[in-house]
């Protein structure tokens, strides 16, 4: 995968304030997942973008679920490594997934898609490695002013901010690669807490995305908080499902 930006979510700026999941509400929307997909313990399943594997040490201890881990961050993979070393954690692209067809249960991406160079790849690998009636839950970022694409895609970041999609554009790519569309809902607010935390971490947004630049020399913080103000950026979850009559 080709970056060209800073990595926000291999520094401490936002563990800080989030801990290990690196993304808003922790494990609520994780927990909720679970239990609308019903994982039988046992289910295989694979977290893509798994970070330091916070997410895959919940399904294996919580929900005795058959969990694999799978991120492109050396650094992270081997943070969590040191921190869970009996997790399935492993190198890789969500692109260029490493397991043959309809082997898993159910997918996980929790702010993974949104990082990807191509998404459409990335779920078009997720659809083959799923069973017939195989789920998949995404939680992720979303632009609801897509006026405002132009200017997230411009930001030096290289992090969910910078590839948000509009909901229509966003179901529209899972419906083009064969899934069905289960449930969306809107969790916007797990966002809004987030900033909220780190406003009371750092001090406020703008010195927050000042540690930032500090650290990449290449975020610009005037103009990061504009384009995310905006995008007016949202946080959903989305349920899909591969039909179990594929093979």
């Amino acid at each position: 995968m080709k970056n060209d930006g800073f990595k926000l979510y291999e520094s401490d700026l936002l563990s800080q304030t989030t801990g290990e999941t690196l993304r808003p509400g922790g494990f609520i929307l994780t927990d909720l997942g679970v239990k609308n997909c019903n994982f039988s313990p046992g289910a295989r399943v694979l977290d893509v973008g798994c970070g330091s594997g916070a997410t895959v040490e919940r399904l294996v201890s919580l929900y005795q679920l058959q969990a694999i881990g799978l991120d492109p961050s050396e650094v992270l993979l081997e943070r969590g490594k040191k921190k869970h070393p009996c997790l399935q954690l492993i190198q890789g692209l969500g692109e260029d997934l490493p397991f043959p067809v309809n082997d898993m249960d159910g997918v996980f991406a929790e702010c993974a898609l949104s990082v990807m160079v191509d998404l459409d790849k990335a779920l078009a690998e997720i659809f083959r490695v799923l069973k017939p009636g195989g789920w998949l839950v995404v939680n992720d970022v979303y632009a609801r002013n897509p006026d405002a694409l132009q200017l997230l895609q411009e930001l030096k970041l290289d992090s969910c901010i910078r590839r948000a999609l509009p909901k229509e554009q966003l179901m529209n790519k899972f419906v083009e690669q064969g899934f069905k569309i289960v449930n969306w809902s809107d969790h916007t607010n797990l966002l809004t807490q987030l900033t909220v935390n780190l406003i009371m971490t750092h001090g406020s947004m703008t010195k927050f995305w000042l540690k930032s630049s500090s650290c990449s020399g290449s975020v610009d913080p005037s103009l990061a908080q504009a384009a995310i103000k905006q995008a007016k950026m949202g946080y959903f979850q989305l349920i899909v499902q591969k039909d179990a009559s594929c093979s």
